[in-house]
């Protein structure tokens, strides 16, 4: 058994979050988890390895409320998942307004959030 090493926490992503290529506007799949530093992309469309992408995507405080992320992400590793079309994507931020940055670490720090 291995043990894994994680420097940030990752909040798991209960409901399904759309994620939008910013330069094709088109969605390429949806949140698994998040953290302050990147993201587990469940990936509906092919991306390519070691690639640069602008992704934007809305977080929920309320049912009412969406807070709008947008980000300049690094692809760190892909690994094909059990369901078919679907692969497992580990992106790095390289890039985030201090803004939304801020939006961000609200949502990770919001009462309920379960973390991996």
């Amino acid at each position: 058994m291995m043990d894994e090493f994680r420097r940030v926490r990752r909040r798991k992503v209960p409901e399904t979050i759309p994620v939008v290529d910013t330069m094709t506007d088109n969605v390429v799949g949806h949140l698994g988890n998040l953290s302050e530093t990147g993201m587990l992309l469940i990936a509906s469309a092919p991306l390519v390895d070691d690639g640069l992408y602008q992704f934007r995507f809305n977080l929920y405080q309320a049912p009412d409320r969406a807070l709008p992320i947008e980000v300049g992400a690094h692809l760190l590793w892909q690994d094909g998942a059990s369901a078919a079309g679907q692969t497992w994507t580990g992106f790095r931020f390289i890039t985030m307004l201090e803004s939304q940055m801020l939006q961000l670490r609200q949502w990770l720090d919001a009462p309920g959030a379960v973390y991996e």
